[in-house]
């Protein structure tokens, strides 16, 4: 819709003096009406005003007849839209000001004021641009341009405020698209410029520290993004009071970047401070304090507290629910954020319940095809193997195998993970042969995709050594767990607890063979790896020293068997821990034994 085609209301019986005075009457009113947000009344006085200024326009090619300037009447118009949400409408008011204007620099010679308003117009449109289009990256590259054209305007003119309005504008656009170096760069221009203008305390001068400061944030600037947050507190506070929104969602920003450095205590802290006001400012069921929770039940699965995560997850999940569509993305992420956390708790009824909520939705949402769904799939099977319900953990594993074959290809590192799993399922169900054929595929993928020395190599070659070791294979189990050795030595260093665990399957299986000392050998790097990533005092340690205790055993050697046990038992009791059917000597239950001596028999 052009504004200029609307049919005319014209009364012919008005004299021209009131078509030349009433549209700035009109304006006027209309101005009045939205200042009080009655934006109903203000159009119609916008529009009529409009009207009268069209007919004018239409009969005369002189700008001077013209009584009022149409430009200010469609921004008023197009921000009554706006703020409505009625982007075309807003959309066409714009764009009609921008051929009134571009139409009166073709009849007067250019001047600063004809300039800035098509300059402004421009960061207007480049507004509504950005909003139709969805946050696309599509609409945001159009808004961008929008934006560079009003810049370079108000460069020319040298309009200092609003030049830094565009360059906020821009740094946005600049931020949305990812290209954070360039937001920086802008707002950093914009912020500069803002102070240079604006007393300390402008709402536009923590605008551009807000911008700012998030964009320090997401490069990971830690400290920089913390006193720009700083600075946009300081200046809300002091104008909005303590108890405004935006404090709120400060406090949320900063209690991130104390999150980020693992500074529990002070985000927690913060975090609690932002969920009260914004309770407060908008309600106990808003989405802002859903995020506010999921933050917080966050934080606290990271420092394993997973029983208050569930807690705080579960509250999130109530006001999603009540505020959001019950197909929202949101939903869906603190449904898996619950399930993991009851994972971790052992709770595995508990989290397949959710992961199978989760799974359905996200079904709805995405299709069963999508890759988003095929992970939630391979935790509902992965909680299904762990509840010992391996038929059902098969048939959802091979589902999604198909998904991630059919989306990324047959030589992908999350085809090759599936693969693993398929075959832990088959091991336990006894199917040892196809559980190795599932692996070997599984470690060609990984080679491929990661190369020989990955620690998911080693994972894959130690779970083919251990299947072998439960056929009886002795010898290629060796030669698999000795390959193993080998990769992780590599990836992980000669000191990770990963080659404790293999050095234990290869000494077991040298004194299953009666190679003791080489059994022994294998035994004591793994004690001193345990020890060294655990400390002297714990239960994983005692076990250790029980196997090489039985070895010596084994040798006949007295001392040495005395003193393995006597340090195992020691360590058991230290850690409060029942020792019964812990420790065995060949085979059978080991306790009351101690290297103390009895007490003396007294004397004659």
């Amino acid at each position: 819709m052009n504004c200029y085609n609307r049919p005319l209301r014209i009364d012919t019986t008005k004299s021209n003096d009131y078509y030349r005075t009433a549209p700035t009457l009109l304006f006027n009113i209309g101005q009045l009406n939205s200042l009080e947000g009655d934006d109903t009344a203000a159009e119609r006085y916008f529009l009529e005003a409009l009207d009268i200024i069209q007919m004018i326009d239409a009969s005369s090619s002189n700008v001077d007849d013209v009584p009022v300037d149409a430009i200010p009447i469609l921004h008023n118009l197009g921000r009554i839209y706006y703020r409505s949400l009625n982007y075309k409408d807003a959309m066409n008011m714009y764009c009609s000001a921008l051929d009134v204007a571009q139409r009166q620099e073709q009849l007067t010679p250019k001047t600063s004021s004809s300039m800035a308003s098509i300059a402004n117009t421009l960061n207007c449109i480049g507004v509504l641009l950005f909003h139709m289009g969805g946050n696309t990256e599509e609409s945001a590259s159009k808004a961008l341009e929008m934006f560079s054209d009003s810049l370079e305007i108000r460069k020319k003119i040298i309009e200092q405020t609003e030049l830094a309005t565009t360059m906020n504008n821009k740094g946005r656009i600049h931020y949305m698209l990812g290209n954070h170096t360039a937001a920086l760069m802008t707002y950093i221009d914009s912020l500069t410029l803002r102070r240079e203008l604006l007393p300390s305390c402008h709402l536009d001068l923590a605008a551009s520290a807000y911008n700012l400061g998030q964009t320090h944030h997401q490069l990971g600037n830690l400290k920089e993004a913390m006193e720009l947050y700083q600075e946009f507190h300081f200046i809300v506070t002091s104008f909005l009071g303590k108890n405004h929104r935006d404090v709120a969602i400060i406090l949320k920003c900063m209690a991130q970047v104390h999150h980020d450095q693992s500074q529990y205590d002070e985000a927690v802290k913060l975090y609690y401070d932002s969920l009260e006001i914004t309770k407060a400012a908008l309600g106990d069921c808003h989405p802002e304090v859903a995020s506010i929770l999921n933050k917080i039940g966050n934080m606290y699965y990271e420092t394993s507290d997973f029983a208050a995560a569930i807690k705080v997850y579960e509250e999130g999940l109530a006001v999603e629910r009540a505020v959001l569509q019950s197909d929202h993305p949101n939903v869906v992420v603190t449904l898996t954020n619950i399930a993991q956390s009851q994972k971790h708790l052992g709770n595995y009824t508990a989290a397949l319940e959710r992961y199978i909520e989760a799974y359905t939705m996200q079904k709805l949402i995405l299709g069963a095809n999508d890759i988003k769904v095929a992970a939630t799939l391979s935790n509902v099977a992965q909680v299904s193997c762990r509840l010992g319900r391996f038929t059902r953990a098969f048939d959802a594993y091979q589902e999604v195998l198909q998904i991630r074959r059919d989306a990324l290809g047959d030589d992908h590192v999350d085809v090759a993970a599936t693969l693993n799993s398929i075959g832990l399922v088959l091991f336990k169900q006894g199917f040892h042969q196809l559980a190795i054929e599932s692996f070997e595929e599984s470690l060609r993928v990984r080679r491929l995709c990661l190369g020989s020395q990955h620690r998911d190599v080693a994972v894959v070659l130690y779970n083919i050594a251990t299947t072998h070791l439960e056929q009886g294979d002795e010898d290629l189990a060796t030669s698999f767990y000795a390959e193993t050795l080998r990769v992780e030595r590599t990836a992980l260093g000669s000191d990770h607890r990963d080659l404790a665990i293999t050095l234990q399957h290869i000494g077991q299986i040298h004194r299953q063979r009666g190679e003791l000392d080489i059994s022994l050998g294998y035994f004591k790097e793994a004690l001193r790896i345990e020890r060294l990533n655990l400390g002297d005092s714990s239960p994983v340690v005692a076990r250790l020293l029980n196997k090489m205790g039985n070895v010596y055993l084994a040798k006949a050697d007295v001392m040495n068997m005395m003193k393995c046990f006597a340090e195992a038992i020691r360590i058991f009791e230290q850690c409060g821990e029942n020792n019964d059917g812990g420790l065995e000597i060949s085979g059978y239950n080991f306790y009351c034994l101690s290297i103390t001596n009895p007490e003396c028999a007294a004397a004659a």
